[in-house]
């Protein structure tokens, strides 16, 4: 069955809704969607009360600590972080009150090419089960090849049936954003969606897209039920009209 992920995206410090790719190291700043005036803690709080389980902090750049670690207070051992994350200090983030980590870009070297060192690092560090992959990706004449940095430098690892393989035994989870839709409110990448729910071995969450009730239930579909979503932009909680954040915990109250 699908569920309903929440996610506290931080940008500058401030809870914010971007377009996804819209983001740079050029000095232009990112569309925005939504900028909170609530604080990181507020949001963790209300996902807290609601018992919605294994969203996610995500860390959209530098200047994000003090923010990302409020949220963790505010709900400890309820949320994963990403963004930034090492095995340098993915001890730490875990100490400071996360579930799991989400790693992308430590997995790379500058040039986008995989580095399974550094995989096995962060294994030894934390262990497997703390350990969230992140394979958010951009399509590509191939299909979808991992995205990094922000999904601003492309990898030499696409997501495939065979890549998941290779990279199950290694982590817990893993959380795909589909980086040319998020947070543009105009459908999910149901290609995309299909392919996770059909490899289905380990939980997998998927953003990106979504904008209607109609666009979960096709998750739910397109993913056999093997995927999870998280909504951003659309969500009344970020200032979206699509969805309610109320019908989201209904949705998932819904008996498996």
């Amino acid at each position: 069955m699908t569920r309903f992920r929440p996610c506290i995206d931080l940008h500058q410090g401030k809870v914010k809704q971007i377009v996804g790719g819209s983001l740079r190291d050029d000095g232009a700043g990112p569309v925005e969607n939504f900028v909170s005036d609530k604080a990181p803690a507020w949001f963790a709080e209300t996902f807290r009360n609601d018992a919605l389980t294994g969203g996610h902090v995500i860390q959209l750049g530098p200047g994000n600590d003090e923010a990302a670690r409020e949220a963790l207070a505010a709900w400890p051992s309820g949320l994963q972080i990403g963004g930034g994350i090492s095995a340098s200090n993915a001890k730490d983030w875990l100490d400071a009150g996360a579930s799991h980590v989400i790693v992308t870009s430590a997995l790379f070297d500058a040039d986008g090419k995989f580095l399974e060192p550094a995989l096995d690092a962060l294994v030894k560090t934390i262990g497997a089960e703390k350990l969230v992959i992140d394979l958010s990706c951009r399509r590509t004449p191939d299909g979808w090849t991992v995205a990094m940095n922000r999904w601003q430098t492309l990898t030499n690892l696409d997501v495939t049936a065979a890549t998941l393989d290779r990279l199950a035994p290694h982590c817990a989870e893993f959380l795909i954003h589909a980086a040319d839709v998020e947070g543009l409110c105009g459908g999910i990448d149901a290609e995309l969606v299909s392919l996770l729910g059909n490899w289905g071995k380990i939980p997998v969450t998927y953003a990106g897209g979504a904008a209607t009730m109609a666009d979960l239930r096709l998750v739910e579909i397109a993913g056999r039920g093997n995927v999870d979503v998280t909504v951003g932009s659309a969500l009344d909680l970020f200032g979206g009209k699509g969805l309610a954040y109320k019908d989201l915990v209904v949705w998932n109250r819904r008996p498996e």
